[in-house]
């Protein structure tokens, strides 16, 4: 079955990723997956507790990651500007996923129970960003109201980033949108 070949995980995510876009999330079995990448079920389970989590594996590091760089920002930024720089942060994860993170787009937004699962999961990243924020010093509820923020320009920078017609960086995208809500807020 191939357990020899490297990258287990990934061949796994390629082959969900394929199958989800060919027959649809549903219809899709993890045998289905594993046969596909060459492996086990046993083996998909060693490294996914189910078939979404195939799609949702690389949120902790996402989280953890905007985390990060929102804590690390220089101390005298603004919460907004903080949160610009855990976009910069995020946008490096996916400069080389782009075609994988449309197709993983298409697939939950084509879903009902993946794009739930989405909305939970950018609950928590919301959550961890207000509370990231208190940290640094910032009163409610400008904490929660500037995480929420961040997110709305995450959610729309990566929906502009993964169109097919787009092929300016998640960088500059994540930074222009940013530079949008700036605008909007400051009534220009």
């Amino acid at each position: 079955m191939g357990r020899w070949q490297p990258d287990a995980r990934g061949r796994m995510a390629k082959a969900a990723l394929e199958l989800y876009s060919e027959r649809g999330y549903e219809q899709t079995t993890v045998a289905e997956i594993a046969r596909r990448a060459g492996l086990t079920e046993r083996t998909f389970f060693r490294h996914y507790a189910d078939k979404r989590e195939v799609l949702f594996a690389g949120s902790g590091e996402l989280e953890e990651r905007f985390v990060r760089a929102v804590a690390e920002a220089p101390e005298p930024a603004a919460p907004i500007d903080a949160l610009g720089v855990g976009l910069d942060a995020v946008s490096e994860l996916f400069e080389d996923r782009r075609e994988f993170a449309r197709k993983r787009q298409a697939v939950i937004t084509a879903n009902a129970e993946l794009l739930e699962r989405e909305l939970i999961k950018l609950a928590s990243l919301s959550a961890a960003l207000a509370d990231t924020l208190r940290r640094r010093g910032v009163a409610e509820p400008a904490a929660s109201l500037a995480a929420e923020a961040g997110l709305a320009v995450f959610k729309v920078g990566f929906e502009r980033w993964v169109l097919g017609s787009e092929e300016r960086g998640m960088s500059q995208v994540m930074r222009e949108s940013l530079d949008e809500l700036k605008a909007v807020t400051a009534g220009a």
